[in-house]
């Protein structure tokens, strides 16, 4: 509470000392400073600042905010702004109040009828247990002895039944993706280009093994396919390292199930790899068996493969020639079994 001590008209505190609220007015006004200047510096409403110069706390907000207000507007004037905020405190009430127990005519009455309404909780669960223990002992049947008084004659006469008489096991059917190809007869010349009338023939027999093609089910690195003829595929999760004839590591990967490498043609290099047994090799885009050994030189496979490939070409040639030989048999029969003019 503000009152006036001797003859200084001056308002002052309990302690004896000027108000927080002249102060900062008499500061303010022997700078020269206005309050709309303050404001816009401080970014507190004028009505707000007249209302701490007043001592008239009851338009501020709340205390936190109050209390940044004063310390923006004693730091604007040059005061110390710790010891306005401690004075405003000092003078300012605080109607903060904490908050307390329930209390009141719905509450006392709730605390009245608790233990009545436990009691009614505890009844119906007992009688929903008890009636669940009463039907389940009612359906309960006692233990019945066996229709059956003795052995049939004929079953104690019957003989016992064979042993049945197990072989060994079979070998699994070997690995195949893709079905044997089906040749029609009768047209075994315009599907493969071999005669099977022709001296020499062997005709493609529809049981020949197919070879299992490279089937992408990971990331593939390396080169693009066009530049490459060998491909080392995961079966499981592997580490794969490819070093250069000077020891430099040219590619290192863990490769996960199905991730494959595409090797470019003409490197020289070495395949690495501790798990060597877990890696399927393709040659020109068809299953070669898996690696053997845990260092292979790169060249072995790309020689493997260019081999394979000569071969085919070697293969796709002799049927080319074969079928035009057929062909050309056939012109020089029908001609020569046409009738002379």
């Amino acid at each position: 509470m503000a009152r006036e001590v001797g003859s200084d008209p001056r308002p002052v505190d309990d302690d004896g000392g000027p108000l927080l609220g002249p102060e900062l007015r008499r500061a303010r006004e022997t700078q020269g400073r206005s309050l709309a200047e303050l404001s816009s510096q401080t970014r507190v409403p004028v009505r707000y600042l007249a209302a701490l110069e007043q001592s008239d706390f009851s338009i501020l907000p709340n205390r936190v905010f109050s209390t940044g207000y004063v310390r923006a507007y004693a730091l604007a004037l040059s005061l110390d702004e710790q010891e306005a905020v401690e004075r405003f405190r000092r003078e300012s009430p605080d109607h903060y109040v904490p908050l307390q127990a329930p209390t009141g005519v719905a509450f006392q009455e709730m605390q009245r009828l608790s233990p009545k309404i436990a009691a009614g909780v505890a009844v119906i669960v007992v009688a929903i247990v008890g009636w669940n223990v009463f039907q389940r002992l009612g359906h309960t049947r006692a233990p019945q002895p066996s229709d059956l008084a003795s052995v049939p004659a004929a079953w104690r006469e019957a003989a016992p039944p064979e042993t049945l008489a197990l072989g060994p096991p079979r070998p699994a059917p070997p690995d195949q993706t893709t079905p044997a190809p089906y040749v029609t007869p009768g047209l075994e010349l315009e599907l493969t280009g071999i005669d099977p009338a022709a001296p020499g023939a062997v005709p493609l027999s529809p049981t020949s093994p197919v070879q299992r093609a490279f089937n992408p089910r990971g990331a593939v690195y390396g080169v693009p396919a066009a530049a490459s003829q060998v491909i080392l595929q995961a079966r499981r999760p592997a580490v794969l390292v490819v070093r250069a004839p000077d020891d430099r590591v040219l590619f290192a990967r863990q490769l996960a199930e199905g991730d494959a490498w595409r090797a470019p043609m003409n490197l020289q290099a070495v395949v690495d790899s501790n798990a060597f047994d877990r890696f399927d090799v393709y040659l020109n885009g068809e299953y070669a068996g898996p690696l053997t050994a845990e260092k292979t030189p790169l060249a072995q496979l790309n020689g493997r493969a260019a081999q394979q490939a000569r071969q085919i070409a070697d293969q796709a040639a002799a049927r080319a020639e074969a079928a035009r030989r057929a062909m050309a048999a056939r012109a020089e029969a029908a001609s020569a079994s046409r009738p002379m003019g």
